[in-house]
């Protein structure tokens, strides 16, 4: 038996540590919630039992029903019949059990049949179904879509479509990208024209939309005319019907199990999300922000799916009288795979959890603004507006950073695992007998897609050279590091190079230098971080403390060797770029 929550171990330990007593008061309405619904939990304990529950329900369905299918889902992939998208039979199956288990609107709230659960927890669910088959993560996975209806659109039409997308009745798809618009999303073209009752109408392309077949899709569009910028970009919801046709299905390297449209809309009928002018500028970036955590989290489960196999090939394959596993070498790649796909899920929940906050500091003070204008007292703990609007900023501002941090370091660390795991399996690896050749095509796209880890980099920059990531840092700087005073002192030193390469960045005020060393202070930023979350998690398990000294061991090494790099370097030096780049 399979259940792929139950056997990973620091899966669990780490919904264990996640500090949730406040978010979970905030998201049940300090337990109120508890008087309407009959499964609101009514205490934190309460919670953490639902939670727990859930994720070993969704552990098992991962593991039993949803792995075995994989390999038949990948090589059957999508197929376009007449003008149709008919997945695999597998992703069928599959979605039809987590409808059955009533998972298809995790975070949404109660009123609309949603579960109500944190986003630290359904990233978890997020990385349990992409280890079992990450095609099947970007159909079930695209609940941001509803997220985003629930946190910008009117009541009316909550009302009308949440509903729907929680029983699973109905998939979504992100319809954001065109031709000669993918990065460069204020390049939009396909044109919004609003009708005289009020509704409106697309005209234009689509591409590489992921689902694109999904019965409700989130459509940018341009609403204003003669606009060329992101003002004049409007979010549309739309609903599948004679005016959109399927032109194509992209033939992919991976994911197969999940369809990437080509949509050709044509005077179809859509309706306004939210407000006119703030699609890209508002919109979007709050549906994207959810996606690249998503997309870490698939990276997450294919990272855990790839360095398993390898551990399991390594046992079994003998060469020379003996499992490979025996040897150093081998040792020491599987190594590298577990404490990077540790470090880097440390990271992944510690960005989940920073998301909660910003999201309940804004449901509350949606709540107590509602109370004052009723006239009314705002009931339960945190009524200061004030003070929750300084930590709703700050928080604002953190998630604006490690969201980037934790899709780069993620999607960059599977596509290292998967390389690395096909290495251990040898020339058997390049075989499709094998799971990890199928791992290694699906993860080449997590560092792509929702934003390349260039862009993450660009996204990441600010918070990196300005103070929030200092102020952070400040923050585990402070914390109980009484077990690990050596290794303390080591993340320290790496922390002070990296303040030393930021400082002159900086104080150089070069837009071609900081553009040059950007991805490295990046890289930088994200081994200190994972630092000291190892260490938090070492301070009381032995096993993390061995994993903490090996990270730390490279962390230091890495760190420093970025650091030579930037105060060496002299921006003089980049006028060969062009010359050292051409053919």
């Amino acid at each position: 038996m399979s259940n792929f929550f139950a056997d990973n171990a620091d899966l669990r330990q780490t919904l264990r540590r996640l500090d949730l007593a406040r978010i979970v008061r905030l998201r049940e309405d300090d337990y109120l919630q508890a008087r309407d619904f009959a499964y609101a939990p009514r205490d934190l304990e309460d919670a953490l039992d639902s939670y727990e529950r859930t994720l070993e329900i969704v552990g098992d369905i991962a593991g039993e029903f949803v792995e075995p299918r994989a390999e038949d889902v990948d090589r059957a992939g999508s197929e376009l019949v007449d003008g149709e998208v008919c997945y695999a039979p597998g992703i069928d199956e599959s979605l039809e059990r987590l409808r059955q288990a009533d998972l298809m609107g995790i975070t949404l709230p109660r009123k609309y049949g949603g579960l109500n659960f944190p986003v630290s927890v359904s990233v978890m669910i997020v990385e349990m179904v992409s280890r079992a088959d990450p095609s099947l993560m970007n159909i079930f996975g695209l609940q941001d879509i509803a997220e985003t209806v629930n946190k910008f659109a009117g009541d009316e039409m909550k009302d009308a479509y949440l509903p729907r997308f929680a029983s699973g009745e109905v998939t979504g798809s992100m319809a954001l990208t065109e031709p000669e618009a993918g990065s460069d999303l204020q390049n939009i073209q396909l044109k919004a024209t609003e009708q005289p009752d009020g509704t409106w109408r697309l005209n234009g392309v689509k591409r590489f939309i992921t689902n694109g077949c999904g019965q409700l899709s989130l459509v940018l569009a341009r609403s204003e005319e003669g606009t060329t910028d992101a003002r004049g970009l409007s979010m549309f919801l739309y609903e599948r019907d004679e005016h959109m046709r399927i032109r194509r299905l992209e033939d992919k390297l991976g994911i197969h199990g999940s369809p990437t449209c080509e949509l050709q809309f044509d005077d179809a009928p859509a309706l306004l999300v939210g407000e006119r002018r703030r699609g890209l500028t508002t919109y979007v970036m709050s549906l994207m922000n959810g996606a690249r955590i998503a997309i870490a989290a698939q990276a997450q489960g294919i990272a855990e799916a790839a360095y398993r196999t390898a551990a399991k090939y390594a046992d079994e394959r003998v060469q020379f009288g003996a499992p490979i596993s025996a040897l150093t070498a081998v040792k020491a790649i599987l190594a590298d795979m577990k404490v990077s796909i540790e470090a880097a899920r440390a990271l992944l929940y510690e960005t989940a959890l920073i998301v909660d906050v910003k999201e309940m500091l804004e449901h509350r003070i949606a709540q107590v603004q509602a109370a004052e204008k009723a006239g009314a007292a705002s009931a339960g703990a945190d009524t200061d507006l004030k003070a929750l609007r300084a930590d709703l900023k700050r928080f604002t501002r953190l998630a604006a950073l490690y969201t980037p941090l934790a899709k780069a370091c993620c999607t960059e660390m599977a596509n290292k695992v998967a390389y690395d795991s096909l290495q251990v399996h040898g020339g058997s690896g390049y075989m499709r007998d094998f799971a990890v050749e199928r791992h290694t095509r699906d993860a080449r796209i997590t560092n792509i897609y929702e934003g390349t880890t260039q862009l993450q980099v660009v996204a990441a920059i600010g918070g990196v050279l300005g103070g929030t990531l200092a102020d952070r840092i400040d923050d585990y700087d402070g914390e109980d590091f009484a077990a690990t005073p050596e290794l303390l002192a080591r993340v320290r030193r790496a922390r002070v190079r990296l303040a030393e390469a930021t400082t002159r960045v900086r104080e150089l005020g070069d837009v071609r230098f900081r553009d040059f060393h950007a991805r490295r202070l990046v890289e930088m930023a994200i081994d200190v971080v994972c630092g000291y979350l190892m260490l938090r998690a070492a301070q009381d398990d032995a096993r993390k403390l061995l994993a903490a000294q090996y990270f730390v061991d490279a962390m230091a090494a890495r760190v420093e060797g970025a650091a030579m790099m930037v105060l060496a370097g002299e921006p003089a030096a980049l006028d060969a770029l062009t010359q050292l780049g051409s053919l």
